[in-house]
């Protein structure tokens, strides 16, 4: 299959039927999607870890008010001992990325260290590891009715109730996943 569509910045949903333990269920926020492959991160699952506890294993003093109960996200299989915080864009920090005008993706300390200083960005979604895709594997996926896949949400990804998720990224396209069935059907 030849790469003809990024679906950067778009939200990945899994499908009723998909069963990998690993996105049963979950929204992923797609970071960068190329012919070599894909990088998201899921946005749906808190693990029982805080930031604050994050930060005092960093040695990160937690100055902010409240910063310590941010929730941390399991944000895929891959390099799951790996930080990476989605935030509104207009900061930079040492391992910045881009996404779009509006969403970035960091992976270095100081963004943790200006986030419990209370100079850092308001809305991030904090995660350990991520979703990784190699060349024409999510395409692959697509096609196997594996995952629907719809525009990206600041209100969805920042500020929604995590378990609220999967269903409003379907409800963006018009799909109530209540109605659909488990199982794949092909014409």
């Amino acid at each position: 299959m030849s790469f003809s569509t990024s679906l950067t910045n778009h939200l990945l949903i899994a499908m009723p039927g998909l069963q990998d333990p690993n996105f049963a269920r979950t929204v992923t926020y797609i970071c960068e999607h190329t012919e070599h492959g894909a990088m998201g991160i899921v946005i749906n699952r808190p693990l029982e870890v805080t930031l604050g506890a994050l930060l005092d294993q960093l040695e990160i003093p937690a100055l902010r008010p409240g910063v310590g109960s941010t929730p941390v996200y399991q944000g895929g299989p891959v390099q799951t001992d790996r930080g990476f915080v989605l935030h509104t864009a207009g900061y930079s920090y040492d391992s910045t990325l881009n996404i779009t005008p509006d969403i970035s993706v960091t992976t270095s300390r100081d963004i943790l260290e200006a986030i419990a200083g209370g100079e850092g960005p308001d809305q991030v979604l904090i995660a350990l590891g991520y979703a990784g895709w190699g060349s024409g594997q999510l395409e692959q996926e697509m096609s196997a009715n594996a995952w629907l896949n719809g525009p990206a949400s600041n209100e969805i990804i920042f500020r929604m109730d995590p378990s609220a998720r999967w269903m409003a990224a379907a409800q963006l396209l018009g799909v109530d996943l209540n109605l659909m069935s488990g199982e794949a059907g092909h014409a």
